[in-house]
């Protein structure tokens, strides 16, 4: 038996190369290791959830939310394109580049959008997919749009989309809301403002040149320091809930005492540091990442990883977005100046 190779043109070879060489520009406009952990917190959401999990829908859910998180960051990418075109941290982005147009981005966005929550409403449940709907539209609409421009708190409130993917996956396996998945979503609205302030104090200048009003450039270094404390302190007993209310182990306490008093420690440190010193605030910054995601596998770990080995069917999937795409202005000046991660 033999095969014939159907040989291509010039032109066709050419625009095929071309359409190939671009496919990374597309998965950075998906912003993808933002995504991982919205992705990974749905996951948890989902998992401890009451019942079993179908491993099909659980696959179908976790495609949903990389998808859905995926399409947050590509429109976020779009409609921030003017601003991440003056930032160093932004500008090597697929948009100020040229590799990607503005129009492409929107309607590469669009599509994934639709095609994440459709998905999540045919496969899985309406409840989810409306909670990514909604995630998505809060993110690029309320967040991106308005938010991110117009006020210092935009990180505080805008960070509500960034912590909506555990009830999202939550109500993937059971059809409904409940207080475990409102206890998730308060772990992750309270450690979003340290995170980002803590990532702006030393990203001030460029968010400046962007007219980003970030807290440290409306309210100064000082303030902006404290702030971080405060919500540093908040987020230590809320974290504790899931092991004091019995729905996570003895693992998942000690690891959230532990955490949390490390975050505060760095906390403190990050308020008693000179403005000239940056390290206090990028090791808060790094830290924050590993304790989310610490936090969170503590819980899968204790509470919902041997459901993953059932075969036995159920509701399952979640639906997910991404967070929140920092902002970050500052200099220490009160001159506001009207976000991405």
């Amino acid at each position: 038996m033999s095969t014939t190779a159907i040989p291509l043109s010039r032109p066709q070879l050419s625009a095929w190369c071309r359409s190939t060489a671009r496919l990374p520009d597309f998965v950075a406009l998906m912003k993808p290791r933002v995504m991982a952990l919205a992705v990974f917190t749905a996951i948890v959401g989902l998992a401890i959830a009451p019942g079993h999990l179908n491993p099909l829908l659980a696959a179908i859910a976790i495609l949903g939310i990389a998808v859905g998180a995926g399409a947050a960051g590509a429109l976020n990418m779009w409609y921030d394109a003017d601003i991440d075109a003056v930032m160093a941290r932004t500008a090597r982005r697929p948009i100020p580049r040229g590799r990607i147009s503005r129009a492409e981005a929107l309607v590469f966005g669009l599509v994934l959008a639709g095609g994440a929550v459709t998905t999540l409403a045919l496969a899985v449940n309406i409840q989810a997919a409306a909670l990514l709907a909604f995630a998505i539209f809060f993110y690029i609409a309320v967040y991106t749009a308005w938010l991110k421009r117009s006020t210092p708190q935009n990180i505080v409130i805008g960070g509500a989309a960034g912590a909506l993917p555990p009830v999202i996956g939550w109500a993937a396996a059971t059809g409904e809301l409940g207080l475990e998945p409102l206890i998730l979503f308060l772990i992750i609205f309270l450690w979003t403002p340290p995170h980002f302030w803590a990532l702006s104090l030393n990203r001030s200048d460029d968010y400046c040149r962007a007219g980003i009003p970030m807290l440290p450039v409306v309210a100064g270094r000082a303030a902006t320091t404290r702030q971080i404390l405060i919500y540093s302190i908040l987020l230590f007993p809320i974290s504790l809930l899931p092991w004091a209310l019995g729905f996570a182990g003895v693992i998942y306490g000690a690891t959230a005492a532990v955490s949390g008093a490390t975050f505060i420690a760095l906390a403190l440190r990050l308020v008693r540091s000179s403005e000239a010193d940056r390290r206090p605030a990028y090791r808060l910054f790094a830290f924050s990442i590993l304790y989310l995601f610490v936090l969170f596998a503590a819980l899968l770990t204790g509470n919902g990883g041997a459901r993953w080995s059932l075969m036995v069917p159920a509701r399952a999937a979640p639906a997910a977005i991404g967070p929140v795409d920092v902002p970050l202005c500052g200099g220490g000046s009160t001159q506001a100046k009207p976000q991405g991660v």
